[in-house]
């Protein structure tokens, strides 16, 4: 039986920490961090971890806004969209997570641009 990306990616517990780790890095970067002034840090690693849990085969239930409810309206061009990528890229470097499962979480952040970018 095939192992599914949730678990190669360390289960729960492994991607709550690239999860937290991505939103720390959205946080430091200068392209993107203006994009989530004021917000609650915690609630967006927990909407993070559980969105990127439930999306890889996981047993969280996401119950947040789907990606396009949630990007409407905000204009994000493709460059922001890039740099959220090149922070998924690091964060999944930091976890020391293999280039065949980077491959994949890329693969899946890429296919949602039609419901992120300029919506």
């Amino acid at each position: 039986m095939a192992v599914s990306l949730y678990e190669r990616l360390g289960g729960t517990e492994g991607i709550t920490r690239i999860a937290s780790d991505l939103v720390d890095l959205h946080l430091a970067n200068p392209r993107i961090a203006p994009r989530f002034a004021d917000r609650d840090v915690a609630a967006l690693k927990q909407g993070a971890g559980t969105f990127f849990i439930s999306g890889t085969g996981g047993p969280a239930v996401y119950e947040g806004k789907d990606m396009l409810a949630t990007h409407r309206g905000m204009n994000i061009d493709s460059s922001e969209f890039l740099a959220v990528l090149d922070d998924a890229l690091k964060a999944l470097d930091k976890n020391e997570i293999g280039q065949r499962e980077k491959e994949e979480v890329l693969y899946i952040l890429y296919s949602m641009k039609a419901h992120i970018v300029l919506v």
